[in-house]
């Protein structure tokens, strides 16, 4: 039989399934795919069981519910300042990953340099790679995470189409401060090119550390396209509702690769998440807090066994130094370890990485889980690495 696509192919299962049947197979606790382990809140839910049995459930229009549209419009001008027409600066998507993909789509063409900030979301070089884009990475090292300008030298040039940033940052917990997203968006500008941001945690942000849209920037509004996701804002990460605002023009074409992917989006689900995204200002602020409570709960218990820990301002994630405790193999031989031995899963931060034979000493720890969960993966850590 004639070859099957061999760009996705070459890809093996991603780290997070594996991690995550490894985790079953040993009865550990999974502490490395990030979805909450409680559904989110009762009301949101409790819209779209409505919603379902008043229906309509039928196709709803292509680029979203008029309600729906409305409602991340109004959140954006709410929390960012950001105005936009709900019928044509927004479109509704079945997630994140496929905004993302038809973003992507819609903007690349083959043999187009793309520039990708690593360590990156396990989904972007694939689907950089599919659509054609040549790919040009920016490695940041931990702890901190910074931006560094030499690194962004040699990675943008005339060829440069496109920048994909994810602020706040998965995996490392990263929030982009204002003076790094001045720069990144002095070379976007530079070379005329795009911004695809993934900003699916810009509820999750820490302390004083607060979420700039690299949109909001000047110079960015027209060549800028922000995408949201209903899965980390509410904790409903099953649901895959996730929505692009944008300039009319952008909007346009990536809706035109939309509507040849998922075209709708459940509409009762929709729906549900406009009510929710109209939640008053106390529902943000006590997300903000439990999951910054939930980040110095396991960053404490990691430092009380010894672990040094990277910056995390955001986010679910926090990512520990292995060889802080001694640890001299692998991030990948470390996971498998203490998930088969210790019976708690993590991911490599490796797996994270585009260039060739990238290497790391952190791994990624996901917090968004009760407390005793994590208190009870702290004390099977503690054991397992004072028997060790």
């Amino acid at each position: 039989m004639k070859q099957s696509n061999d760009v996705l192919s070459g890809f093996g299962t991603t780290v997070f399934e594996v991690m995550s049947k490894l985790a079953i197979q040993h009865k550990a606790i999974n502490l490395g795919q990030g979805f909450p382990d409680e559904d989110g809140p009762e009301d949101i839910r409790a819209m779209a069981a409505k919603g379902l049995m008043d229906g309509p459930n039928q196709y709803p229009p292509m680029m979203g519910t008029a309600e729906l549209r409305q409602a991340v419009t109004d959140a954006n001008h709410r929390f960012y300042g950001i105005a936009v027409e709900p019928d044509s600066g927004v479109l509704v998507t079945s997630g994140a990953t496929e905004a993302l993909n038809d973003c992507l789509m819609a903007l690349i063409n083959p043999g187009d340099e793309v520039v990708l900030l690593e360590p990156l979301y396990d989904c972007y070089l694939p689907l950089v790679l599919r659509a054609g884009g040549i790919v040009k990475s920016v490695r940041l090292d931990p702890p901190h995470w910074g931006l560094q300008k030499d690194r962004l030298d040699a990675a943008f040039s005339e060829k440069t189409k496109l920048v994909l940033l994810n602020n706040p940052m998965n995996p490392t917990g990263k929030v982009f401060t204002l003076s790094e997203l001045e720069l990144l968006a002095e070379y976007v500008q530079k070379y005329d090119a795009y911004a695809v941001c993934d900003e699916v945690y810009e509820h999750i942000v820490f302390g004083l550390n607060r979420h700039i849209p690299l949109a909001t920037l000047p110079g960015m509004g027209d060549r800028t396209v922000r995408i949201g996701s209903a899965g980390k804002t509410f904790s409903l990460t099953g649901w895959k509702v996730g929505y692009v605002t944008g300039a009319e023009e952008l909007i346009a074409k990536i809706a035109k690769a939309h509507q040849f992917v998922t075209f709708t989006t459940p509409p009762a689900l929709q729906n549900a998440v406009a009510f929710g995204l109209g939640k008053d200002d106390e529902f943000y602020q006590n997300l903000k807090d439990s999951m910054q409570h939930k980040r110095d709960f396991i960053k404490n218990g990691l430092q009380s066994i010894g672990f040094e820990t990277a910056d995390c301002d955001g986010t679910y994630f926090i990512n520990a130094d292995i060889n802080s405790i001694g640890f001299e193999g692998t991030d990948e031989e470390f996971c498998k370890k203490i998930t088969t031995e210790a019976g708690v899963a993590a991911v490599p931060v490796s797996a994270f990485y585009a260039s060739e034979g990238a290497k790391t000493n952190f791994v990624r720890f996901c917090f968004c889980k009760r407390e005793e969960v994590l208190s009870e993966a702290i004390e099977r850590l503690d054991q397992f690495f004072k028997a060790n």
